[in-house]
């Protein structure tokens, strides 16, 4: 069985996310003062978590974020990111660099709902989802790659099928999942553990494919408000995923934690308030 860590990070705060003013695609925002500051908290929160793997989109907010992140990590500081435009947010086209309440006044005069409309030029629901199946079937095949590989091929430990992977949300598990039993509960022995940095327009939608198209296993006592929300910037989501002999058709995703912000407390309350795409 393929086994793998993903953790999925939202980029920072911007000047346009503390203003409520649509980014997309079309305008590439750097990090705020209190954006760093955030992206640092998330580097903390995540230092003593080695990872195998980084992508980031390739906005710059989210790779700024994401170089944030590593250069608190203990063990991947010098690890390549690989840079995907299939994670990069939403476009909102017409929308884009305007307030958030001139999307809603689009959607409203067009006698729709404002997550669902989709402005002129810009992408739909569907194929934002689209998107985040293809990146998320790329990396279950580079998981299953990786455990098809001689031992000592990849970036895992030499001679061992499977490496020790060390997590700060113990306190974030679902109910069920392995990594929450036992005196050992922050460990899992994964193929791979993945961290990906994007937007929370995009996550939202990636997550939606993993409740509605694959049955995720969710944390218990999640309300189907935070299951829709956005995540708040540098909010960290944290899945296993199992393939089943390394078949890559039935995927098992099981979310430990989602939109886990606890590492913003000493940041600012303003920072955990923000969640606007």
């Amino acid at each position: 069985m393929v086994r793998f860590g993903l953790t999925v990070v939202r980029h920072g705060e911007t000047r346009y996310n503390k203003d409520k003013i649509l980014q997309g695609q079309g305008v590439d925002e750097p990090l705020s003062a209190t954006g760093f500051r955030q992206a640092d908290a998330a580097g903390v929160f995540l230092s003593n978590v080695k990872f195998t793997h980084v992508f980031s989109s390739d906005l710059l907010r989210a790779k700024q974020t994401c170089a944030a992140i590593l250069g608190k990590n203990k063990f991947c500081r010098d690890l390549e990111v690989k840079y995907d435009a299939r994670l990069r947010e939403r476009k909102y086209g017409v929308a884009e660099g305007r307030p958030l309440a001139d999307l809603k006044a689009m959607a409203k005069d067009a006698g729709e709902q404002c997550p669902s409309f989709t402005p002129s030029g810009g992408e739909t629901l569907d194929e934002v989802r689209e998107r985040a199946r293809d990146f998320f079937e790329f990396l279950c095949q580079l998981a299953v790659g990786l455990e098809q590989k001689e031992p000592g091929a990849s970036n895992r430990s030499s001679g061992a099928p499977k490496e020790q992977f060390v997590f700060p949300w113990t306190n974030h598990c679902s109910e069920g999942e392995p990594s929450c039993e036992g005196s050992e509960s922050s460990k899992l022995l994964l193929d791979a553990n993945i961290l990906v940095v994007s937007h929370g327009a995009y996550m939202r939608n990636w997550i939606g494919y993993f409740v509605s198209d694959l049955n995720c296993t969710l944390p218990a006592g999640l309300t189907k408000s935070q299951l829709s929300s956005v995540s708040p910037n540098t909010g960290v989501s944290h899945f296993v995923v199992k393939l089943e002999n390394g078949n890559l058709s039935k995927p098992e995703v099981a979310c430990v934690c989602l939109n886990q912000d606890s590492h913003l407390v000493d940041v600012g309350a303003e920072c955990v308030a923000s969640k606007v795409f």
